[in-house]
């Protein structure tokens, strides 16, 4: 599960921002940063934070500085708040964890559903069933937006309201538990935490530091060249910025004398943090397989009769121009309107082969996860010919790790956003299709439908209205999949009333679930990651990401448009 981070922490403590994202158990191996200032305000910091940023790493090791003399940093490393916050010869016991569910987040969330279940009229169209349930569904997005609970506890006491108030029978509530592409979305972040321990993922983004990395430019078309390789094999764009690139761009920055949470942070590591955060939406927009959230979109476009043959494909061949457009324009674009004041980096390459060196040739466990990944992958493009499932394919290949003991069942099982996703997702799929079925979702695009009619606009209009609506409405999310469970099926169908053609809205849509990604600190998992480094200021992420949104949008709509005429798909 996705999560944000809203504060700004240094980047000892780094390691404990991501396992708000990702659980502490994804960043198992730990390397030490360069070397520290032997002094006893440092050594204490360091005790006091058992998780420190060298967790995210995967080989044993030092992280090796890509510049040969760094200036040193801005300020000492004791100065830098709030490490002064905790100190291990303190005996003050730590405050007490607050317990129970947030008393006015609850209250609201669940006013919201008793005003519509109560204060407005049903409509005459709507069945007294499904009216109870859209109070339901209504109350528990209103939770995911408020938080009074962690999102999976929040969807289980929804799910319980609905069986308690015989709203859904036991079996139809949870039937999505049995969905296949939930659970291919579990056993993707099994795949994610694959890369993290074998260390793939930092061998391969080393080795586009060392073709391209002379100049800043260049890096950052290395590391966003490199992101969109492991992508379709990776699919939580969390554990790629936490696991893999961060770490890299960290130590970069710190080589070039650009310290996190300092004004120093502007040499390198501002931009870096922000080309690569900027960038990581249209990576996953690539491939299906690149964000869990990609295949929700195709689950909940199916059930309302949008079903895209030979998804892999299609996705991919739709997705290809504008999204490797993209791709090349954002990180030339921030280098013009958010520059780096360090401009060549031209020991980087030579640095990133001595590391290369020292992590030492590809591992057994390394090249069987290539392997993995590749048949895994060709049978996504290649399965439905012989038969074989895009879950189906996920169960071999993970299977093919646990045979050869590249993951346990230990990694499994301490994967807790898998579990975590797993039930929440379930309850969101559920409901949304208890919604259609009960003709919750056609009655409201239908009276959307009738109103922009009214308004006399074509489809295309209405096409690029409600895309528009859809993307900057994720202002009020904390999280891409709960967006994609909350609107994505009644924007679709509000589509397909306004003449809109299936696929291409179908698709559309879930472009645009992973752009909107990069919007605020909030907006996703790899945001709080990236935010939460210290590089980049508050501001300057809500304004860079409304700008490269409305650049995103001009590529997609334009090269997008070109494109998808060219493949029949209007």
């Amino acid at each position: 599960m996705e999560a944000n981070a809203l504060c700004r922490i240094s980047p000892l403590t780094f390691s404990s921002s991501v396992s708000a994202s990702r659980p502490a158990s994804l960043l198992h191996r730990r390397r030490p940063l360069t070397p520290l200032p032997k002094t006893p305000s440092a050594a204490a910091a360091i005790k006091s934070f058992p998780l420190t940023f060298s967790t995210l790493s995967s080989h044993p090791g030092r992280i090796f500085s890509f510049f040969p003399n760094p200036p040193p940093p801005a300020k000492p490393l004791s100065a830098l708040k709030p490490l002064a916050a905790s100190d291990s010869s303190s005996d003050e016991p730590p405050p007490p964890h607050p317990q129970g569910a947030k008393l006015v987040p609850l209250i609201i969330s669940v006013a919201i559903g008793l005003l519509v279940r109560f204060a407005i009229p049903k409509p005459v169209d709507v069945s007294p069933q499904a009216w109870h349930l859209l109070a339901i569904f209504v109350s528990t997005i209103a939770g995911l937006v408020l938080s009074p609970l962690p999102v999976g506890a929040w969807a289980f006491l929804g799910l319980t309201t609905t069986i308690v108030t015989r709203t859904l029978p036991f079996s139809t509530a949870f039937c999505a538990f049995t969905n296949e592409v939930i659970w291919l979305i579990v056993i993707s972040f099994f795949f994610a935490r694959g890369f993290v321990k074998t260390g793939l993922g930092d061998r391969i983004a080393t080795y586009f530091v060392k073709w391209l990395g002379k100049s800043t430019l260049g890096l950052s078309y290395g590391l966003t060249i490199s992101e969109a390789l492991i992508a379709p094999a990776m699919p939580s764009t969390t554990a790629r910025a936490g696991g893999v690139f961060l770490p890299i761009i960290n130590s970069l920055s710190l080589s070039a004398g650009s310290s996190p949470n300092d004004r120093s942070a502007k040499r390198l590591g501002s931009y870096l943090v922000q080309s690569q955060f900027q960038s990581a939406g249209n990576s996953s927009a690539l491939f299906l397989t690149a964000a869990a959230q990609n295949l929700l979109c195709l689950k909940l476009a199916e059930e309302l009769g949008v079903k895209i043959a030979s998804p892999w494909v299609t996705w991919f061949k739709a997705a290809s121009l504008p999204a490797v457009v993209a791709l090349l324009v954002t990180p030339l674009v921030l280098y013009k309107i958010y520059p780096p004041e360090t401009k060549d980096t031209p020991d980087a390459p030579a640095m990133a082969t001595e590391k290369l060196r020292n992590m030492g040739p590809v591992t057994k466990n390394e090249w069987v996860m290539v392997a993995t990944m590749l048949l895994a992958v060709s049978l996504w493009v290649f399965g439905e010919r012989i038969g074989v499932s895009s879950v189906v394919a996920a169960m071999l290949g993970l299977s093919v790790l646990l045979l050869l003991g590249v993951l346990d069942w230990d990694d499994c099982l301490s994967e807790k956003s898998a579990w975590d996703t797993l039930a929440w997702f379930a309850v969101l799929v559920g409901m949304a299709g208890q919604l259609t079925n009960l003709g919750i979702v056609s009655w409201m695009s239908g009276s959307v439908a009738e109103g922009l009619k009214a308004m006399h606009l074509s489809w295309p209009a209405a096409f690029g209205l409600l895309q528009a609506a859809y993307f900057f409405v994720h202002y009020l999310f904390a999280s891409q999949t709960g967006h994609v469970g909350a609107l994505y099926s009644a924007f679709l169908a509000m589509n397909l009333a306004s003449g809109v053609p299936g696929v291409l809205a179908a698709l559309a849509l879930a472009y645009n679930t992973n752009l909107f990604g990069a919007l605020t600190h909030y907006s996703s998992g790899q945001a709080a990651v990236y935010y939460g480094a210290g590089y980049v200021d508050l501001p300057d992420i809500f304004k860079l990401g409304f700008i490269m949104a409305l650049v995103n949008a001009a590529i997609w709509a334009v090269v997008g448009g070109f494109w998808w005429k060219i493949l029949g798909l209007y």
